[in-house]
């Protein structure tokens, strides 16, 4: 029996027992022989019923202490869990001694900030692989461009003066944007254990946010530039013949884009009916230009690079979208805070028996070294 049917027999037994007192005490008399017999019954029935809770518990912090953390993270895990179940339950006053409060609402413990940024990272490698920064107000990141830059060594007589051929040397700003990211937590999820409610509510936020950073980092929006909004479209972009199709040597355009000291570390980014086109695709002698392969991250490789799929990608069909991203991601700068924080909304999903919790934070994304990343584009018209 789960700890939430458990609970629910209990109470139906505490019920009727009060029941049973009540209506003696209504009439002004003692329990009856039956109505002892039935009582006491029912109180056997919830000592049992409170021993097998006991044990659930003992053994949910035994299993919490099994697990490969140090005290503080085993605190905040208990704490994260208590803080939300606090919501439901109605007690104030362990909602108010459970999280440290923050500008937005109760700031998340470090340890589940970090379990957050794990899973970002496992469902975005884009978001993995950008370089980010957490300072707080403006970030002023160097943004250099060697695509025209010469030779730096050479050849020169006794004292003479030597001459810089350097790249272009600027800077990008990253500011701080403001988002929320929504998701809903079942009540009856709640009555699980501490860790099995960390993990739920911990995956249910990294996808939400997830999700909405990538199509950031990639698309941009009114408020960041993200990729298509801050790359070399000089240099590095590649305009395909058609909007519906994709020609292998566009593919190979697109690759060569990017200097050869970058390659190892390059990847394709694409929606899945890109993918989907490109996979149809056959080099001369006939052979699949796609290659299924054991030992690519995401199971597939084009032009011995490995595949990322995602929906935040634009699909192929309309005029004049990047479509196909290539490169290495850590050209990309990423400014985000430190220390996201939480909001528990108990009474918007109240209908369908749920909560909401609410994570703030702050974003902003772009290009930081243009010579890594390459864009292909379908054409204007």
């Amino acid at each position: 029996m789960t700890k939430k049917a458990l609970k629910e027999e209990l109470n139906k037994h505490k019920q009727r027992m009060e029941s049973l007192l009540n209506k003696a005490k209504t009439e002004k008399r003692a329990l009856s022989s039956d109505e002892t017999l039935e009582f006491e019954e029912h109180k056997s029935k919830a000592h049992n019923i409170r021993e097998q809770l006991k044990k659930l518990k003992n053994e949910e912090v035994n299993y919490l202490m099994n697990k490969n953390l140090t005290d503080i993270e085993k605190r905040e895990y208990k704490s994260f869990a208590d803080h939300i179940r606090s919501f439901v339950s109605g007690d104030i006053e362990k909602r108010e001694s459970t999280l440290n409060k923050g500008e937005s609402g109760s700031v998340i413990p470090k340890t589940i900030v970090n379990k957050i940024v794990e899973k970002l990272e496992d469902i975005s490698p884009l978001y993995k692989f950008a370089t980010k920064y957490h300072d707080k107000g403006t970030v002023i990141v160097p943004l250099e461009d060697n695509s025209s830059s010469t030779h730096s060594v050479a050849y020169v007589e006794e004292f003479a003066e030597l001459t810089s051929s350097t790249g272009k040397l600027s800077s990008i700003e990253l500011t701080g944007h403001l988002y929320g990211a929504l998701t809903k937590i079942s009540k009856s999820l709640l009555n699980n254990t501490d860790f099995d409610l960390v993990n739920y509510v911990v995956g249910k936020i990294a996808r939400a946010v997830a999700k909405f950073i990538e199509n950031e980092a990639l698309n941009g929006s009114v408020k960041t530039k993200g990729i298509v909004g801050s790359y070399d479209a000089e240099n590095m972009k590649v305009v395909l013949a058609n909007k519906d199709k994709i020609a292998s040597d566009e593919l190979i355009d697109i690759q060569e884009c990017v200097p050869d000291e970058f390659q190892s570390d390059c990847i394709w980014i694409m929606n899945r009916k890109t993918r989907k086109v490109i996979r149809k695709l056959k080099d001369g002698q006939g052979n699949y230009l796609f290659e299924k392969d054991s030992t690519a991250k995401w199971g597939y490789k084009l032009l011995n690079n490995d595949v990322f799929v995602t929906d935040n990608a634009k699909e192929l069909g309309e005029n004049d979208e990047a479509v196909i991203f290539y490169g290495d991601f850590s050209g990309l700068a990423i400014k985000e805070t430190e220390k996201p924080e939480i909001q528990v909304l108990l009474e918007k999903f109240a209908t369908q028996h749920a909560i909401g919790v609410v994570v703030h934070g702050e974003i902003d994304a772009k290009v930081e070294n243009t010579q890594k990343i390459a864009v292909g584009v379908t054409p204007t018209a």
